[in-house]
């Protein structure tokens, strides 16, 4: 079970921090180590992703994180939560042994098992600016390991959905055999996620958080070499590393042991804790002039970044003040000239720190609960309200806002959005085949946030998506197209068009029309959304993957009767994000559908985005097939079959 870690040690300096040190005016550090990437110049958001309830499915077949006994439904007196999420977005709830809510609705929680919890999630965050999203690995190796292994699916699907990015972050508590451990499992299952366009990089690196080194704590007893060897290991795979440190690191005391300076600066990033470390603004200001500062003062010369983190404040405890602890943190950083930060957390209700939608009142929350609902200083707000204080202090930390010391969000949303969003940027084309023309651009802005984009060719809307790429489909070859994009928000305002782009399509391949497009398909598996259907559809961003870690697996395509082939052209999503990687696979074909023979033998073929992603089988002789087969034994670079486009062509 995943430890809570407010159960680290709390500073003593804390207390401290109601004298009200005098602040430091205009203080300009140096800029950042490096370049705006995915976490850079971004927001990140905690996602623990951590709830199940019995009946979801989830292997762990628990109330994982909403009961100390994970058997028994969450009741007054013994429930693990300390503030209850309002429920009104989710099509699927589970109920609790708590009374009603205050509106006699049934007291339901939700499952972040269910995908739609994970989409709704995601879905807020890209309403509400923010970026990127940390999701939280404790040991996978025990009873909790099947059910994380889904949730990292499962918010991978969802990042991909709303154009956020994700990365791993280990949290090392009460996993006593990390050294070795953490290894294994990064490359056994989660290295397979850096493939994902959704993967944060940043300095063209994949992103790796560890959360725990030098903790003065029972739970994270490692000693400094142990550590120094994990980072370095990571980076040696070629990634981004991230330390999740106590909040006094540089000084190797209260909640940092001495002696780990060195394990500190191996990091890319440092990102100091700071749950349960201030309840007000003073203290914001306190930690500001004595650690803030004196962090970017020790970090910017060493080229680490900095990744401080907000705190929307302990609900339970009565520490938010409608917004003003979160929003004096964000004033701070930005006049500081922090260009990252964390927000500690966006869903975790059993610390009461979730910046997740809440129940605004009591009509929202059970009952008998005992909580406190959003409103508890006697000021209501919205349940969304901290999500869009998020966006805002995000942007003011971004210079899309003059840095102000006064909260501006209101506490409700006031009055219909009438704000567009700004024009996307840089059109470009990324890809071209006979049929297809692959965009991308650059993100746009608004007040509230983009909900998506709308492609068009020569004035007409030809597709919409919330990703900054899209592949426009149907078209035909040799033929001179123009296209724009322009954004959109939840409002319903749009942007103006984007620059135009002029593409011609390109000639098809020789006397050959492709016979697989839009054919039925067969699969031995498939994961989430990625059916085989997406490899005949036309669509190189839509693609099949089989299950993972379960060769062999085959993919298979039904070209209505028996005819000549002598070619297969097979693609993946042209998308750079997705990496180099070789597929080993064999082709079988057959007549009746029951008996297959072999075509070609298994053969590794190897997919570069820098070379479109495509890999060309022929055929040495002609074969006269109704069914082609693709099977499947290895890939390089995710640990399952993957084709965006199965094609069949005769000559």
């Amino acid at each position: 079970m995943g430890v809570s870690r407010r159960s680290v040690i709390a500073t003593s300096l804390a207390g401290a921090a109601a004298t009200g040190l005098p602040l430091a005016a205009g203080a300009t550090p140096a800029a950042a180590a490096s370049p705006p990437g995915d976490v850079v110049g971004k927001v990140t958001v905690g996602y623990q992703g951590w709830f199940a309830c019995i009946g979801d499915g989830a292997p762990i077949n628990g109330w994982w994180h909403y009961s100390p006994n994970w058997s028994q439904s969450p009741a007054p007196g013994a429930c693990s939560i300390t503030c209850w999420p309002d429920m009104r977005d989710f099509t699927r709830g589970y109920r609790s042994n708590f009374a009603n809510l205050g509106n006699g609705q049934p007291a339901n929680l939700f499952s972040s098992y269910d995908q739609q919890t994970v989409d709704t999630h995601f879905r807020w965050m890209q309403q509400n600016g923010q970026d990127t999203a940390a999701l939280q690995r404790f040991n996978p190796f025990g009873g909790e390991g099947p059910t994380r292994d889904a949730m990292a699916a499962k918010v991978r699907q969802s990042a991909e959905a709303y154009g956020r990015k994700f990365y791993i972050m280990y949290d090392v508590t009460w996993w006593l055999n990390m050294q070795s451990e953490i290894k294994t499992d990064w490359t056994t299952k989660m290295s397979a996620y850096t493939s994902s366009p959704a993967y944060a990089r940043q300095n063209g690196k994949p992103v790796v958080c560890i959360w725990g080194f030098g903790f003065n704590d029972d739970g994270r007893p490692f000693q400094p070499a142990a550590c120094l060897d994990v980072i370095n290991w990571f980076k040696n795979q070629g990634c981004y590393v991230i330390g999740g440190v106590p909040t006094h690191w540089r000084l190797g005391t209260d909640d940092s042991r001495p002696g780990f300076i060195d394990v500190y600066h191996a990091f890319n990033m440092i990102s100091p804790w700071m749950v349960g470390r201030i309840s007000d603004n003073n203290g914001a200001d306190w930690f500001y002039q004595n650690r803030v500062l004196p962090d970017l003062a020790d970090l910017n010369p060493r080229g680490i970044d900095y990744q401080p983190c907000i705190i929307p404040g302990d609900l339970a405890a009565g520490h938010r003040r409608h917004g003003e602890l979160m929003w004096r943190q964000f004033y701070n950083h930005t006049r500081a000239g922090v260009q990252s930060v964390y927000i500690s957390m966006f869903d975790e209700f059993n610390e009461g720190n979730q910046i997740a939608k809440t129940a605004e009142s009591a009509a929202f929350q059970p009952t008998n609960s005992g909580m406190r609902a959003l409103d508890e200083d006697g000021t209501p707000c919205s349940a969304d309200y901290y999500l869009r204080l998020t966006n805002d202090g995000g942007r003011m930390l971004k210079g899309q806002v003059t840095l102000t010391a006064t909260r501006f969000t209101p506490t409700f949303p006031t009055g219909p959005d009438a704000t567009a969003p700004s024009v996307p940027g840089n059109l470009r084309v990324t890809g071209t085949t006979d049929t297809t023309v692959a965009l991308a651009w650059n993100a746009s802005t608004d007040n509230v946030g983009v909900a998506g984009y709308r492609v068009s060719r020569g004035g007409t809307v030809v597709g919409t998506t919330t990703m900054l790429a899209f592949t426009v489909t149907g078209l035909t070859a040799s033929t001179a197209y123009q296209f724009t994009v322009a954004a959109f928000d939840a409002a319903g305002n749009g942007s103006g068009p984007s620059n135009i782009v002029n593409v011609t399509t390109a000639a098809p391949p020789n006397g050959n029309v492709n016979l697989a497009a839009g054919r039925p398909t067969a699969e031995s598996s498939h994961t989430q959304v990625y059916g085989s259907g997406n490899a005949t559809d036309g669509n190189t961003d839509t693609y099949w993957e089989s299950a993972n870690n379960a060769f062999p697996q085959w993919l298979q395509v039904d070209l209505g009767s028996a005819v000549a082939t002598k070619r297969i052209v097979l693609t993946l999503p042209p998308s750079s994000a997705w990496g180099t990687r070789t597929q080993t696979l064999s082709v079988t074909g057959s007549t009746d559908g029951g008996s297959f023979t072999t075509i070609v033998g298994s053969a590794g073929y190897t997919f570069n985005p820098a070379t479109g992603n495509t890999a060309t089988i022929v055929f040495a002789s002609t074969a006269t097939v109704r069914y082609l087969r693709l099977n499947f034994t290895a890939n390089t670079g995710w640990p399952a079959g993957q084709v965006s486009e199965f094609r069949v062509y005769n000559a």
